[in-house]
C-alpha cells in the first residue's frame, strides 16, 4: 500500500498549480507516494496542464462542486494510507512532506498534522487555531495582524485545527468521519472536518519542523463577489451546524454589513 496520497484540488488557477507540481518533482517525499488532481471545472486549461505531468493522476469532477466535494473524489479515488491535502497555491519544501509524515508515526494518538505556512516573502500566516466560536474568531483576527504571529508559528502544539491548505491526515481518520463536510463550498471546512477528528478523541499537531509556501488570495483575486458570497454560507453553515444559538445574530451582522 502506498503511503501517502497527494490530493490537489484546481480550479481555474493553471499557473500556480504547474508551479506546485513542479515543486512535488523537485521536493518530492521519499515515502511511496501518487498525485492525484482533481479539476473542478477550470476553464484555464489547469487540467489538460496537469496531465502532462508524469505519475499525476486527473479526474475531472465535472463542474465547480467545491473544495470539500472535490476533496473528497480525490480521497475516494486515492490508495495511500495518509492524505495529504494540499492547495493548488502551495509550494513545497525539501524534507517538507516527509517531516509531516514523521510526526505522524511519532505519535499514533495525532490523525492530523499542519506545517507552517509562509508567503513568498517568508512571513508567516496564523494557519491555525481554536474552535471557531464568536469570540474565537475575534481572537484569531486579531491575533493574526499581530507581531505575535511569528513566535506563535514556532511552537509545536495541538490546536483545535490546522489550515486545509496543507493538511496530513491518516486515511482511517478521514474516512471515519465520512471525509469532509460537503455543505461547505469554501471556507471554514477544515476547522469541521478537524472538530470531527477531535470528536473521536483525536489529537491534531500543528508543527513548524516542516514549512510550506501558500501564495493566498487566489481566489479572492479572480472572483471576489463570489468568493465572498461562499464564505458567508460557509461560516452561516457553520454556525447552524456547531452553535445554532448564534445563527439568528450572525444573519443580522451579515444583512447590515454585506
Amino acid at each position: 500500500m502506498l503511503q501517502l496520497s497527494i490530493i490537489i484540488v484546481a480550479y481555474n488557477a493553471r499557473a500556480d498549480l504547474e508551479r506546485c507540481l513542479e515543486s512535488l518533482r523537485v521536493a518530492a517525499p521519499r515515502a511511496s507516494h501518487d498525485v492525484v488532481v482533481i479539476d473542478n471545472g477550470s476553464s484555464d486549461g489547469a487540467g489538460d496542464a496537469a496531465r502532462r505531468w508524469p505519475n499525476v493522476r486527473v479526474i475531472d469532477a465535472g463542474g465547480n462542486i467545491g473544495f470539500a466535494a472535490a476533496n473528497n473524489i480525490g480521497i475516494r479515488h486515492s490508495a495511500g494510507a495518509n492524505l495529504l491535502l494540499l492547495n493548488s497555491d502551495t509550494v513545497v519544501t525539501e524534507r517538507s512532506i516527509d517531516r509531516l509524515l514523521a510526526e505522524l508515526d511519532r505519535d499514533a494518538s495525532v490523525a492530523v498534522v499542519g506545517p507552517r505556512l509562509v508567503d513568498s516573502a517568508g512571513r508567516a500566516e496564523l494557519s491555525f487555531g481554536r474552535m471557531i466560536g464568536p469570540l474565537n474568531e475575534l481572537r484569531q483576527k486579531r491575533l493574526s495582524r499581530s507581531a505575535a504571529v511569528e513566535a506563535l508559528t514556532r511552537r509545536r502544539h495541538y490546536p483545535d485545527w490546522v489550515s486545509g491548505a496543507c493538511l496530513l491526515v491518516r486515511r482511517a481518520d478521514a474516512e471515519a468521519v465520512g471525509g469532509l463536510d460537503e455543505r461547505y463550498f469554501m471556507y471554514t471546512e477544515d476547522v469541521d472536518f478537524c472538530a470531527a477528528i477531535r470528536a473521536r478523541g483525536r489529537r491534531i499537531l500543528f508543527t513548524p519542523e516542516a514549512e510550506i509556501v501558500h501564495v493566498r488570495g487566489r481566489s479572492r483575486a479572480v472572483a471576489p463577489a463570489a468568493t465572498m458570497e461562499h464564505y458567508r454560507r460557509s461560516r452561516l453553515a457553520f454556525y447552524e451546524k456547531h452553535h445554532p444559538r448564534w445563527v439568528p445574530l450572525l444573519r443580522l451582522y451579515v444583512r447590515i454589513f454585506s
